[in-house]
């Protein structure tokens, strides 16, 4: 089994057995130092896998990594007589030795080693977003339906998707807002993974977090430089400011999506002339066109967002039908 046996002992010491757990989300051989003194200071170190990416990193710093995969009571029989070992557990952990380990325990009918669970690496922030960046590439290259999409293609689902995020947002179903905020994610990490297959401008989503990284910190001055903003205000004004320098732009109109709802799109121009301090009337004509815009203008002036507003209505409308729809039924109220 690759496990060394001690020698008995008329009393021995039960030793030892520290079970090593790391992350893949984080780059071989940088472990922790508790880590690195229980491998340097272990009679032997085991490991199952031996495509472990630890252990090519392990040997390089002088260790001896064993290829075994022993049974609970043959790990314990190997530390008698104080003898330390460390257990280099997969990605998955190692269940079958930890159940059986503590079934030893429970019986009570031998002395256990010390028995240690020691992290050696730990996730930093976002890490998982490196697991949906494999499982993205993988799903490209073997799922006969998303191999196949194209930018254009995908196109209307970051429009459903936006929606369903803001209709989580106004549920307050925090639940439904997590899953929501994911299938967003999705999309970015999608059209992020076609970009890579561009032939003339190819980008990958470190390009794309990187970008977004770099814009965060130009426009955050009062953050990350040595301008002050001690209210909401200044910070909008150090946004636009540094906006309008970067894009360089010759109308306070450019960069509004013409394709978005009216609602919102009336508002925002509403807004780019406000701040802009310009003076544009409302244009004159007849219909509910103009009288929209006329709202729109009115409610964006006093802090209102008119698509969000006409929502919550229309949510209400909707309770109203299905209240009558319940009355009509038979047997109803």
């Amino acid at each position: 089994m690759g496990v060394t046996e001690a020698d008995p002992d008329p009393a021995p010491d039960p030793g030892r057995i520290v079970l090593l757990t790391t992350s893949h989300r984080v780059a071989p051989g940088l472990l922790s130092w508790p880590a690195w003194q229980a491998l340097h200071g272990a009679d032997q170190v085991l490991c199952a896998d031996p495509a472990h990416p630890q252990v090519p990193y392990l040997r390089e710093a002088g260790i001896r990594v064993d290829e075994a995969s022993p049974t609970a009571r043959e790990l314990v029989d190997a530390c008698v007589g104080g003898r330390s070992l460390v257990v280099v557990a997969g990605g998955e952990g190692e269940p079958r030795l930890t159940d059986g380990l503590a079934r030893l325990a429970g019986s009570g009918r031998i002395r256990m080693p010390d028995l240690e669970l020691l992290p050696a690496s730990y996730d930093l922030p976002g890490a998982r977003l490196l697991d949906l960046v494999q499982v993205m590439d993988r799903i490209r290259a073997e799922c006969p339906w998303s191999s196949r999409q194209t930018h254009q293609g995908l196109a209307k689902y970051g429009i459903e998707e936006a929606y369903e995020l803001v209709e989580a947002i106004e549920e307050g179903d925090r639940d439904e807002l997590r899953e929501e905020l994911g299938d967003v994610l999705l999309q970015v990490v999608f059209h992020s993974r076609i970009a890579e297959e561009h032939e003339e401008a190819p980008f990958s989503i470190d390009d794309v977090a990187g970008g977004i990284v770099a814009k965060l910190i130009h426009r955050h001055p009062h953050v990350f430089g040595d301008e002050t903003a001690t209210t909401p205000e200044e910070v909008k004004e150090h946004w636009l400011r540094t906006k309008a320098e970067e894009k360089r732009r010759t109308s306070v109109t450019e960069g509004v999506p013409l394709g978005q709802p009216g609602l919102a799109l009336s508002a925002k121009l509403s807004s780019r002339v406000r701040t802009a301090g310009l003076d544009v009337p409302l244009p004159e004509g007849e219909g509910v066109g103009y009288e929209l815009l006329a709202m729109a203008v009115r409610a964006e002036a006093e802090g209102m967002d008119p698509e969000a507003a006409l929502r919550a209505a229309a949510r209400t409308y909707r309770d109203a039908i299905r209240a009558a729809e319940e009355e009509g039924e038979p047997g109803g109220a």
